[in-house]
């Protein structure tokens, strides 16, 4: 088995597709007018129409009703990612930040505040962890050496 997308429900096909294709710069597929996947090397994003989810199951899934999933893209350098969104991104809740487990992310919100993490390996258990996902190119990634040591878990909670 493989984990091969995730579907966003929406009001608004074109303008989540088109917020995502910005924010990544992968381009989206369009096969109708309600449903597009950006695709990337390892997985896709799928954006479907809330006139899709009848097909599915009568109201099985609202658009812009989401508060427990959290769409991850891993990014080459996450600092320079948060300057390149400044202008797209209208709901930032979190600036790149080191975390406990080695990745420095950046949260935001989507159009339908769907939570989005872009983020970085920093540490080298992060690095390595991350190296099963290939880049763009098919090559395995490598992460960046680590900047300064991520933060203590316990020193976070005080």
């Amino acid at each position: 088995m493989d984990l091969v997308s995730i579907r966003v429900i929406t009001d608004d096909v074109a303008r989540l597709a088109g917020f995502y294709a910005k924010a990544t710069g992968v381009p989206p597929t369009f096969y109708t007018e309600d449903f597009a996947e950006l695709s990337t090397a390892r997985a896709t994003l799928a954006i479907g129409s809330t006139r899709t989810v009848p097909l599915f199951a009568p109201g099985a899934a609202q658009p812009a009703d989401n508060r427990s999933v959290i769409i991850e893209f891993l990014v080459d350098d996450v600092d320079r990612v948060h300057k390149n969104l400044a202008d797209l991104v209208d709901d930032l809740v979190q600036q790149p930040t080191t975390m406990p487990w080695g990745n420095r992310s950046l949260l935001f919100r989507d159009p339908d505040g769907n939570l989005i993490n872009f983020f970085t390996p920093v540490t080298s258990a992060a690095a390595e962890r991350a190296q099963r996902y290939p880049a763009a190119d098919g090559q395995f990634r490598r992460g960046r050496p680590p900047a300064a040591p991520p933060p203590k878990l316990a020193d976070l909670l005080l």
